[in-house]
């Protein structure tokens, strides 16, 4: 009997996901655990796989387009099985791409009426449509901009690592990608010669737009730009992709008139989505890199809403300069003037666009400082116990050990005590964290990203050591993925490297606290009754008084502070 497929739940915030690649097609047959197709959810892309035997007798949804949870996304059976059955017991539809039967009819024929007559004049015979191309046939792979993050709606091509006509293996590299979170590598994952390159570097792309298509040299590839809209012209392609002859668009200053949207800054899917509103693209104002209009632009459009004039921007560097008068007016004063010597100089200075990790950290931070009622907490703590114990112990160890590695472990053993302080405010609810993901902030050219040590409790210094260098130097090199930054439920933002006294910092949401740590200081302090030198650090723990009380932030510094200053306990 043929048993339906649907669209699974693969993240506790997932509502639908993205079917970014079918590795099967109908009539295939599928064992259990084979992977059915590739699903691009809020949080990344995973393998989707059948948890049945049988053949594939119905796909419900293209390459591409969005689906909800638990909506019918394919049919499994026995061959030539009627699965429109299933389909209708399900509340689905046959209407997939690939259901229609011999794949040459869209439209079923429209109803004959009871009156007609029983013969009718002939009708001027119509052009016959072109065939339909089955897509799977062709021998090549189109490459999507994929999710990077889960707050990625586009992406920026920085770098092209290869042109048209390259080959290219499985592994490669293809281009470098700029995200609202970092600059990321976008991996091929198909060998063959790179045919296709849609955006130029410094463009964007929404996600799941096509950005290239890797094949066999010498391959048709206008059939899988068909669906791609006008405006998403190719950087550059290869000879055998110009089979179809593409009309450039014309220069602005050339063709503009006011009621065009050909010149509209816009993505694909914005575009589409305006078109099936109804929503005159002209009236709607972008927010995205020089005003382009994306998704979220149309979805909040409200009708009346004036659209602001935007200015052109050449998304480069721009400098303005402003030269001084060679002489400044002088006074003439009755007696014994003074003369001053002529200075003159230049006015000028730098812009450059904002990155889209500093829009998203913009973003963040302010909602987190506006909206989140921040105290703060300072201690002193003494460190000359933690100063021998580290001497110590990095003559025995594997790896060497950071005070920072002594301040994560310490505060994963208070979390554990003083749960409070590893808690989330969800609006309606608060949800305190069983378990300790510590995310730890790595500053790069670009802003700031915080990769987590998970379950960090249960890991012994030299293990957290190794995971904080090995994410410092990924961080650097660009090499870090979506989750690695994703699910903390504390974080440290270290700057004692840098000799700061003491600071400030502004809570990761949805954490409850972040633990600002200051350098440690030679400073003479009171001891048994006599001032003598001594090594203090500050820390300070910023708490969100929606969930964390000034007694609840206070205990866990006290903790901390005694687990530091008595550092064999996190030995224990």
């Amino acid at each position: 009997m043929a048993e339906v497929v649907k669209m699974p739940k693969m993240s506790d915030t997932m509502t639908d996901g993205v079917v970014a690649k079918w590795h099967k097609k109908v009539g295939d047959k599928v064992k259990s655990g084979d992977v059915l197709a590739e699903i691009e959810t809020d949080k990344a892309t995973m393998d989707f796989e059948s948890y049945q035997d049988g053949v594939l007798l119905f796909i419900g949804v293209e390459e591409g387009k969005s689906v909800p949870v638990d909506e019918v996304i394919a049919v499994l059976g026995k061959e030539g099985e009627d699965y429109k059955t299933a389909l209708e017991s399900s509340g689905g539809s046959s209407s997939g791409s690939d259901a229609k039967p011999a794949e040459t009819a869209d439209k079923a024929p429209a109803p004959v009426e009871d009156k007609a007559p029983a013969t009718a004049p002939a009708a001027a015979p119509e052009k016959p449509a072109a065939p339909k191309v089955d897509l799977s046939s062709i021998p090549a792979t189109v490459i999507r901009m994929p999710a990077l993050s889960d707050t990625m709606t586009e992406g920026i091509i920085n770098k092209w690592n290869f042109k048209v006509g390259d080959k290219v293996k499985s592994d490669d590299s293809l281009a470098d990608v700029e995200t609202d979170k970092a600059t990321m590598e976008v991996v091929g994952y198909e060998a063959g010669t790179l045919l296709y390159i849609g955006p130029k570097e410094g463009e964007a792309a929404p996600v799941n737009g096509i950005i290239a298509i890797v094949g066999k040299e010498g391959t048709d590839i206008t059939p899988l730009l068909q669906d791609a809209p006008a405006e998403a012209k190719p950087a550059d392609a290869a000879p055998a992709a110009e089979a179809t002859p593409v009309t450039e668009e014309k220069p602005a200053a050339e063709t503009e008139t006011v009621h065009s949207d050909s010149r509209v800054k816009a993505s694909p899917l914005a575009r589409k989505i305006a078109k099936e509103k109804g929503i005159d693209i002209n009236a709607v104002k972008g927010t995205a890199e020089g005003g382009r209009i994306v998704k979220k632009d149309i979805e909040d459009f409200k009708p009346g809403e004036g659209k602001v004039a935007a200015t052109s921007s050449t998304g480069g560097e721009t400098q303005s300069t402003a030269t001084a008068p060679a002489t400044a007016p002088q006074s003439a004063p009755a007696k014994a003037p003074i003369v001053l010597p002529t200075v003159t100089g230049e006015e000028k200075f730098t812009e450059k666009p904002v990155s889209q990790m500093r829009k998203v950290i913009a973003k963040r931070l302010s909602e987190s400082l506006f909206t989140a009622p921040h105290f703060y907490v300072t201690m002193s703590i003494d460190m000359d116990q933690a100063i021998a114990a580290r001497n110590k112990i990095n003559e025995v160890a594997p790896v060497k050990i950071s005070f920072n590695d002594f301040v994560l472990k310490a505060c994963a053993i208070a979390l554990r005590q003083h749960p409070t302080i590893n808690s989330s405010w969800l609006g309606d609810k608060i949800r305190t964290n069983e378990h300790i993901n510590i995310g730890v902030a790595v500053a790069v050219d670009e802003g700031l990203l915080v990769p987590v040590i998970r379950f960090a409790d249960g890991k012994s210094l030299s293990h957290i050591s190794v995971e904080v260098k090995d994410f410092a130097q990924r961080a650097k090199a660009k090499k870090l993925v979506p989750a690695d930054w994703e699910g903390s439920t504390f974080t440290i933002s270290n700057l004692g490297m840098f000799g700061v006294d003491e600071f400030t910092a502004i809570i990761n949401p949805p954490d409850a606290c972040i633990l600002a740590v200051s350098g440690i200081q030679a400073v003479p302090v009171v001891k048994n009754g006599a001032v003598v030198p001594g090594n203090i650090m500050k820390v300070t723990l910023s708490c969100d008084h929606r969930v964390v009380d000034g007694a609840s932030g206070a205990a866990f510094l006290q903790t901390l502070k005694s687990l530091l200053e008595e550092p064999v306990r996190l030995l224990i």
